[in-house]
Order: C-alpha cells, then sequence, then structure tokens
C-alpha cells in the first residue's frame, strides 16, 4: 500500500472477479492461479474493512458495496490502459483512438469507410465501443463519441458530421402487396417501432394530417435500427428508417415506400470530445478526415 492505495494486482483480481463472477474465471483471464486470485481479493477486503463479495459454496456474489467499487475500479483501470497506450504512441510504437459511436452508424456507415482512414493513416489504430446514451466523458475511457442529438454536447468541441434529414415509411413490396386495402396501403401494414423513438409513428402521422390509431401501436419494438431494418427486409411489416440508411436498399428495389410521407428530423450526427483537453494529432487527424468525408453529404443537402 501506498498512501492508501491498494496494490494495482488485487485491484486487477477483484475487478474480475466483480465482472466474471467466479475466481477461477477470474484467474483464466489474467493467467494467474485459482487461490492467487482468492488472496489477492481477501487480502484487499481485509485491508479495506469492507465486504467485497459473498462466497456461497462456488458461487461468487458482488455486495453492494462491492459493485460500486468495482466500477470505480473498471474505470480507472481502463483510464491506465489509455495512458499507457498515450505513452506508447508517442514513443513511436504507433497511435490509437477510442471512439464511442451508435451501433447501426457504425456498423452501416463509419466501418464501411474506416478503411479509407487506415489508408490515409496507417500508424492509427481506432477502437469502437457502443453507446447509445449520453455519458460524461469524465467518467469514462473515450477520446471521442459520435452520436445522435439536437447540438452538440455541453462542454465538448467538435463538428457536426451531417443532418439525419427525414424518417421514411418503408417495407418490402411483397409486404405493399399484401395489404388489405391497396387503396389505403398502411392500414394493412403491421408498423414496427423504435424503442428509442417511441412517439416517431405518432408524429409521422400527425405531420400526414392522418388519424392515429390505437393499433398503430400494437407492432413490435426494436432497440436499434439495424434490428428494425432487419425486421422490414424479413417481411415483418413497415418501419421509419433514415433516408441515409434505406436509401441504398430503395435504389436497389429490395425495398419500397409504401406512401411518400416523411418524417423531418431536426436532430443531426455529432463528433465531439472534451473541450478542455488538449486533443492529439491522432485525433486532430480523425476529425479533418471525418469532415471530409461528410462535408459532400452536407452540401448535397443545401
Amino acid at each position: 500500500m501506498r498512501n492508501g492505495i491498494p496494490n494495482l494486482g488485487a485491484l486487477q483480481a477483484f475487478e474480475a472477479t466483480a465482472r466474471l463472477g467466479s475466481f477461477s474465471r477470474a484467474a483464466e483471464e489474467l493467467s494467474l492461479t485459482h487461490s492467487a486470485v482468492y488472496r489477492q481479493v481477501t487480502g484487499l477486503e481485509q485491508r479495506l474493512g469492507v465486504e467485497l463479495l459473498t462466497r456461497v459454496r462456488r458461487r461468487v456474489a458482488v455486495t453492494s458495496a462491492g459493485a460500486e467499487y468495482a466500477a470505480r475500479v473498471r474505470h480507472h483501470l481502463e483510464q491506465l490502459e489509455k495512458d499507457t497506450l498515450g505513452v506508447m504512441s508517442r514513443s513511436g510504437m504507433g497511435r490509437s483512438l477510442h471512439v464511442a459511436v451508435l451501433p447501426t452508424l457504425a456498423t452501416t456507415w463509419l466501418v464501411p469507410r474506416l478503411p479509407d482512414f487506415q489508408r490515409l493513416h496507417g500508424d492509427i489504430a481506432v477502437s469502437l465501443s457502443v453507446r447509445t446514451l449520453p455519458f460524461q466523458f469524465n467518467d469514462h475511457p473515450f477520446d471521442a463519441a459520435i452520436y445522435h442529438a439536437e447540438q452538440i454536447w455541453p462542454q465538448t468541441a467538435g463538428i457536426k458530421l451531417f443532418d439525419e434529414g427525414e424518417l421514411l415509411p418503408v417495407c418490402t413490396a411483397g409486404v405493399l402487396a399484401a395489404a388489405a386495402d391497396p387503396a389505403h396501403p398502411m392500414a394493412g401494414l403491421t408498423h414496427l417501432h423504435m424503442s428509442s423513438r417511441p412517439d416517431a409513428w405518432r408524429q409521422w402521422y400527425q405531420a400526414q394530417q392522418k388519424a392515429y390509431l390505437p393499433s398503430i401501436s400494437a407492432g413490435p419494438r426494436y432497440e436499434l435500427f439495424t434490428m428494425t431494418l432487419a425486421a422490414v427486409k424479413a417481411g415483418m411489416g413497415v418501419a421509419l428508417i433514415p433516408r441515409f440508411l434505406a436509401q441504398d436498399e430503395l435504389d436497389a428495389g429490395r425495398l419500397v415506400a409504401p406512401v411518400e410521407g416523411v418524417l423531418k428530423v431536426r436532430a443531426a450526427y455529432f463528433f465531439s470530445y472534451p473541450a478542455a483537453i488538449e486533443q492529439s494529432e491522432a485525433l486532430r487527424a480523425f476529425e479533418a478526415w471525418l469532415a471530409g468525408i461528410t462535408h459532400p453529404m452536407q452540401e448535397a443537402k443545401t
């Protein structure tokens, strides 16, 4: 112990055990023996005077105090890893970025474009983690985030990537053909909903000056646009999808728009990072690249 700080090995052993729920699994991850991990965690509890884990036969459960402490330890271990990678990058061993991103935007828009960034900046490794809700950078080991909002997050700097523009209803041609009333195709379609945008269909019907019937709310709900789009392709119904995500499917004829009405969206996609921290060359390069690939998208909308 130094200045009240526990041994790093003990903290790693505790965090792994709390996260994995097993001394054996923690030992395997850390390349230690079961007894070594057990001794580290037990010693940590004795030093703190707090029960962090409960042990019932072969099962391990985290106490309320242990869960809170494990989360804090995990954050600091991730920050230590990030700082270590930063030192390595300044020593010429490569540079790295850790970016939080929305899952659908990552898989359908960002990742397919990353080879271009890698071609231009082969020494910068960009790691991605999924975050669907706003967060404080101080609480997470991220250099930056790509997110959906009406404005850039407070106390951050960055750029707007592009406006979402509009949501439009899409379905397969087969689903549309099977609609009960061709003159009113939407009435015969199962409406698929996004959990994060529960009022989207209601707002769409209001924008079209049409009645929102209670039966519309009965359709299934999905957490991600990727799930919703997959359900649409599987013929499960009609969904409101951002045009930039659905356009390729529409152009290829794999999906159709049953009606012309759209829902205008005020929100956009942003890239930002803590304003109070000096940004690395790697982060500046990534921001410049993002600005370059999204500028034509913004021009096309004006």
